[in-house]
């Protein structure tokens, strides 16, 4: 349920439930697959409760959604494939990044409306769209604080409100989710562990909902601030 909850106002749940499944004993790659499928049912929740964010941001959705698709599918691939010190290195670098760009993301927004009035313009529409395929890549192998790397870039690229940039998070990070789910399940059954992910999916759905309905509320210098202390501890658990 904290993971859902965490997940839906910023996104890094994954960082309680993968360790917790790895102190009960569970083997990592069975932990984090089992895990990805369980909150699938978390993002649903989160999308539904940010649904008046994203009013007016369709266009936007239908260009990223296939976007974060191709890339969830891809790091679903390299997961099953490649061994996870290939990838793990450099984890704390993006999330990092990451936490750079929550940070500069208003003084980068003023930049760019001065420079560039409107927030389509053709280049950052490259970045926007190179930036959210690596994030589906990142959400598909392992997705520990995918949306901490999601908001950033966003948050960069982007001349709208951070709580319609949550929205769009929750959005890209379930259909990420999804399609890493789909791909475990029809590619590796063997590696999911249905009851976890039953569990799991469970309490994420209602973390989710209550997830909703504190990150709406949170104004934006707050939830930037929740946004940098998560990424922080991210970090923090991943280099030691």
């Amino acid at each position: 349920m904290a993971a859902g909850t965490i997940n839906t106002i910023v996104g890094a749940g994954t960082l309680i439930t993968f360790p917790t499944l790895l102190f009960f004993g569970y083997p990592p790659l069975v932990a984090n697959v089992s895990n990805t499928v369980g909150l699938v049912a978390g993002g649903i929740t989160g999308v539904h409760g940010y649904r008046r964010e994203l009013a007016g941001l369709g266009d936007i959705l239908r260009r990223l959604m296939p976007v974060s698709l191709v890339g969830a599918l891809t790091g679903a691939i390299l997961l099953l494939w490649l061994p996870e010190s290939a990838f793990d290195a450099i984890v704390p670098v993006l999330l990092a990044l990451s936490l750079l760009l929550v940070l500069l993301g208003p003084r980068l927004q003023a930049w760019a409306a001065v420079r560039h009035p409107g927030h389509d313009s053709g280049g950052r529409r490259l970045l926007l769209t190179v930036g959210v395929f690596a994030s589906g890549i990142y959400g598909g192998y392992f997705g520990a604080a995918q949306g901490v790397l999601m908001v950033g870039i966003l948050s960069a690229l982007m001349a709208i409100s951070l709580q319609r940039i949550n929205g769009l998070k929750n959005v890209l990070s379930t259909v990420v989710n999804v399609v890493a789910a789909v791909a475990f399940i029809l590619v590796a059954p063997e590696r999911i562990d249905w009851a976890v992910a039953a569990l799991i999916a469970v309490g994420s759905l209602a973390g989710g909902y209550v997830g909703a309905r504190v990150g709406r509320r949170l104004s934006p210098r707050v939830l930037r601030a929740v946004i940098v202390i998560i990424g922080v501890a991210a970090i923090a658990k991943m280099v030691t």
